[in-house]
């Protein structure tokens, strides 16, 4: 990605020419365009890309086929379309391949229609976009003649890292940069946004975890000064019960199965909105969301110990309870 104006096609050339793990390259640029076709029109991501784009994105082609290297070279007007732009320009039953759309203040030529590929990791819908020519965004879209961005793959995933520094090490040299000097440029790789991505990930795990077990701690408070309230008005049940045979720690089961069973209600509500959200969210947004049998069940394990940790306290005050001084309560 290029953090300047320098970066250029004969930069990906370059690159193709003079690093051997490459398998693929394609120079890319984005603009965001308003497209126009019989009366409907839609605003999408428009990219200039080169032929190489499918193969680096693994993305298959619907229908129709990908530009050529002669429309990257004479910057033809023919765009490849993903399936959500279909949907907002076209009807369900209309092949937009060989249809006319514009985009900007020119006449395009769709040439295909790209296989749906859903949402990004980052949540961005991958098929709201549509492929250009990069030479045909440049000239007739942006007016520009450098690249925002080139996309390669290598040969395999062991060569990436390799890759990598060697595309490093050609564009400084390409862009004259000296020792020690600041790149104009940032080489980035999928591991390492998976890696930003899986911390980012673990960040926010660990914050609402935090908040969880606040919440948790707060709740078993509220469990606990309840069942002392409980233990309070029914003192002369404890004394009745202990004076016809009940011993400590009966009395014990029976204020620590309260509280649990208080508890594994709240879990069960709990699961049951937790439910509830994740279908109301895929139903109103499209987020695909599953719960798992592990989070049921470890919500019922949660609820079931805060209950018995934070009924300990008044199940033992009620056992502890004299039986004669329970019985002279009023």
């Amino acid at each position: 990605m290029g953090s300047s104006s320098r970066l250029t096609a004969a930069d990906a050339d370059a690159i193709r020419r003079e690093v051997p793990d490459v398998l693929a390259v394609s120079p890319g640029v984005r603009t965001r365009q308003q497209m126009i076709t019989r009366g409907r029109n839609w605003s999408a991501s428009v990219e200039g890309v080169g032929v190489d784009l499918p193969t680096i994105r693994s993305w298959r082609i619907l229908r129709g086929s990908f530009f050529s290297a002669v429309d990257v070279l004479q910057a033809r007007k023919v765009c490849v379309i993903g399936t959500t732009v279909r949907n907002e320009l076209f009807d369900a039953t209309v092949n937009p391949v060989g249809q006319s759309v514009r985009i900007g203040a020119h006449i395009f030529r769709i040439v295909g229609l790209l296989a749906p590929k859903g949402q990004s990791a980052g949540g961005e819908d991958q098929d709201d976009a549509v492929f250009v020519p990069y030479t045909t965004a440049q000239k007739k879209l942006m007016g520009v003649t450098y690249l925002r961005n080139i996309t390669a793959s290598a040969v395999s995933a062991d060569r990436v890292g390799g890759v990598a520094h060697a595309i490093g090490v050609v564009l400084r040299d390409r862009h004259l940069i000296p020792a020690g000097g600041a790149d104009d440029f940032r080489v980035r790789t999928l591991d390492e946004m998976l890696l930003m991505r899986t911390r980012m990930t673990r960040t926010m795990t660990a914050l609402l975890s935090g908040i969880a077990a606040v919440s948790m701690i707060v709740a078993g408070i509220g469990v606990m000064n309840t069942m002392l309230v409980s233990v309070a008005e029914r003192t002369r049940e404890i004394g009745l019960r202990v004076a016809v045979g009940a011993r400590r720690r009966d009395v014990l089961a029976q204020f620590l199965a309260e509280a649990s069973v208080v508890c594994l209600t709240g879990g069960v509500l709990g699961i049951v909105a937790g439910f509830g959200l994740a279908h109301a969210l895929t139903r109103l947004f499209g987020w695909p969301t599953t719960v798992s049998v592990e989070a049921v069940l470890a919500s019922f394990a949660i609820a079931s110990a805060t209950g018995l940790f934070f009924g300990w306290y008044p199940a033992r005050r009620a056992a502890d309870i004299d039986p004669i001084d329970a019985l002279h309560s009023e």
